[in-house]
């Protein structure tokens, strides 16, 4: 079965992509920028992002699961940092985490991000880099955000393959490219 949705082309790291355009609500699409399994752009991606962000004082990377982990894992690797991943479903060994709501832009549904009790000793009074793939709304950044203000972590900088929607917004974060809406 062949479909034949909607493109928009973009240039991340000096590789072309054709991302799907998908209806997040009538009359609004996006184009879902989706790194997982594409090795070559995760590794591309992180290495651009690694340049930029080396202008930064930080400690440790967190990111919320899932699609930006294997984002996480190359950037740790390109600058030598760990990484901390929040989760989005409670498991009886992450002990007394912390947890915060937030609302996806795909999902369109509130869920909560939780810090494992283990990775809440590697951020007290650590410097962090907050990193997505794409920051669409900035929900998931703002329970990343109150994530780090519980566990007595600073937020040095914030970072994403792309932003999305309103370019001002998201003038301080760090990233690739800006991916517009597109509106019937």
């Amino acid at each position: 079965m062949t479909h034949t949705r909607p493109v928009y082309t973009v240039e991340l790291a000096g590789l072309k992509r054709d991302l799907p355009l998908f209806e997040v609500k009538p009359g609004l699409k996006i184009a879902i920028l989706n790194i997982l399994g594409d090795t070559a752009l995760v590794q591309a991606s992180a290495k651009a992002l690694s340049e930029r962000l080396r202008a930064y004082a930080f400690d440790v990377i967190v990111t919320a699961e899932s699609k930006s982990i294997p984002l996480a894992h190359a950037l740790s690797l390109e600058l030598n940092k760990p990484y901390i991943v929040l989760r989005k479903t409670y498991k009886f060994y992450m002990g007394e985490a912390l947890h915060s709501e937030t609302v996806s832009i795909t999902t369109g549904k509130p869920q909560t991000l939780y810090l494992d009790e283990k990775d809440r000793a590697m951020l007290q009074g650590r410097r962090v880099l907050l990193l997505d793939d794409v920051v669409s709304t900035g929900s998931t950044l703002e329970g990343m955000r109150t994530l780090m203000a519980q566990a007595g972590a600073e937020v040095a900088v914030e970072a994403a393959i792309c932003t999305e929607g309103d370019r001002e917004r998201w003038k301080g974060i760090v990233a690739l490219h800006h991916l517009p809406l597109f509106t019937d």
